[in-house]
């Protein structure tokens, strides 16, 4: 398993923006496909975006689409998820998840597709 450590979370006002990181451990991060959850109070965990371990192909969920870009670094084991346009829906606790390989493709955008989970990090949006 790889160990994930995100960070860069905070209070935002809506419209504005972060941009929050996670850093893994270990040698292999280049192999995996890495993804971006959220969950807000009350509510299941969902898939907010995926990048396959080339960076070269993505996949968000709709209610992120044109707000949210996924990227990485595999020179720092690196992967990022910059957010604009912030709304107070966005608020939730944003984890990031990986430890899967898939050849070049992504996995199904559901949490069980994933084997390493970082311990998450607040995103709080005011309206």
């Amino acid at each position: 398993q790889v160990q994930l450590v995100e960070s860069g979370g905070g209070l935002v006002q809506a419209g504005g923006s972060l941009r929050l990181s996670c850093t893994a451990s270990g040698r292999s991060f280049n192999t995996y496909a890495m993804a971006w959850f959220r969950q807000a109070p009350g509510k299941e965990r969902e898939f907010v975006a995926a990048i396959n371990y080339t960076g070269g192909r993505t996949n968000y969920a709709e209610s992120v689409k044109g707000r949210f870009t996924i990227s990485r670094d595999n020179t720092k084991n690196t992967v990022y998820l910059q957010m604009n346009s912030l709304k107070p829906e966005d608020t939730a606790v944003y984890y990031c998840a990986g430890g899967v390989r898939v050849g070049g493709g992504l996995p199904p955008p559901i949490t069980t597709s994933f084997t390493s989970w970082g311990q998450g990090t607040q995103v709080t949006v005011s309206s």
